[in-house]
């Protein structure tokens, strides 16, 4: 479809509409460009130019994404408070280059609400820092990252099924002949579980059979008993790493298991996953942003346009809403 050009240039003067400015549309467009599609910031000004003819010079797009980013803060503030509420949220943090050094990006993330903040650290200031886990009451998803374990006002934690998964398969490719069995008992204990379930929520049912929970669970409890009593000795680096794994496993079960007892509780952590994975991907694609306030306002136009994405509303849409000064402001649930 051909674009008019006129259509994100301004006409007249006074603010966006003297000749050669963008209007706020364009401004979106920008940012979806450079954020939503992780193009560079010089490719995303390229294409603006090819597009409609007229385009902001890098560092006005770099302008640009601030002040949006800052449009967008009460659709931020209403995401944190509605993640505060969550019954159940998920947790997780990756590495992100920020100037040519290694930051941290954190995400929460809820039903329809995600979270998305950077830090130069990865530990509690960091989580202390994006607002969420300080006053979080409810159930907290994340893999078995300490600093979580250090809020204790949260009603519990469940911890990542599939990040287990691949810790016992990597012991029975790499430990002994009776460590391979101890872990393949854990790896059916645990897909048992889960395949039953995922049966009760689809039917319905607020539990699954009670016998089926109990033997399961007493499999993966006897499991965890069997790996560190192999690797008790602790000699070399793998048994020293079977046994903390199984010794996490024995002190851990509950929150291993609590997806079998409560099925609010998913098997694993991918939502966080998924929040966390654009965040490499647009360092994979446009290389690490120059400095920490670009890569907070990423952070949070990706908060924003990935909260109105699971409410139904396109990025550049929402983009457009923040650039004219009226961004899209979720409600309380």
């Amino acid at each position: 479809m051909p674009v008019l050009r006129g259509a994100h240039q301004g006409a007249g003067p006074g603010g966006s509409d003297r000749p050669g400015a963008v209007r706020p549309a364009g401004r979106g467009a920008g940012l979806y460009l450079w954020h939503g599609q992780f193009l560079s910031r010089n490719r995303a000004c390229a294409a603006m130019a090819d597009m409609f003819g007229c385009a902001p010079a890098p560092a006005a797009l770099a302008a640009m994404a601030k002040k949006i980013a800052g449009q967008a803060g009460p659709a931020t503030d209403a995401i944190t408070r509605a993640l505060i509420a969550a019954e159940v949220a998920h947790f997780d943090e990756t590495g992100f280059r920020v100037a040519g050094k290694l930051a941290w990006v954190h995400s929460a993330s809820s039903g329809k609400h995600v979270l998305v903040t950077v830090h130069p650290k990865r530990g509690k200031e960091a989580m202390d820092a994006a607002g969420v886990l300080p006053a979080f009451t409810g159930i907290a998803c994340h893999d078995a990252w300490k600093p979580y374990d250090s809020y204790d006002g949260v009603a519990g934690h469940a911890l990542c099924g599939a990040h287990l998964l691949r810790e016992l398969i990597a012991v029975t490719e790499t430990g002994t002949a009776d460590d391979a069995i101890w872990a393949q008992q854990a790896i059916d204990a645990l897909l048992t579980l889960k395949e039953t379930a995922d049966a009760a929520r689809e039917a319905g049912r607020r539990t699954i059979d009670p016998e089926t929970l109990e033997k399961q669970c007493r499999w993966f409890r006897d499991a965890a008993d069997a790996g560190i009593v192999l690797n008790a000795a602790r000699c070399g680096k793998l048994q020293k790493k079977r046994h903390a794994l199984a010794t996490r496993m024995r002190d851990r079960a509950d929150d291993y298991l609590r997806f079998a007892h409560d099925r609010q509780v998913p098997f694993d952590n991918n939502q966080a996953e998924q929040v966390i994975r654009m965040a490499k991907l647009r360092i994979k694609v446009s290389g690490c942003t120059r400095s920490m306030t670009g890569a907070e306002a990423f952070c949070a136009i990706r908060s924003y346009v990935a909260t109105a994405a699971r409410h139904g509303i396109g990025a550049l849409d929402a983009l457009t809403r923040a650039a004219q000064g009226g961004p899209w402001i979720p409600k309380p649930a």
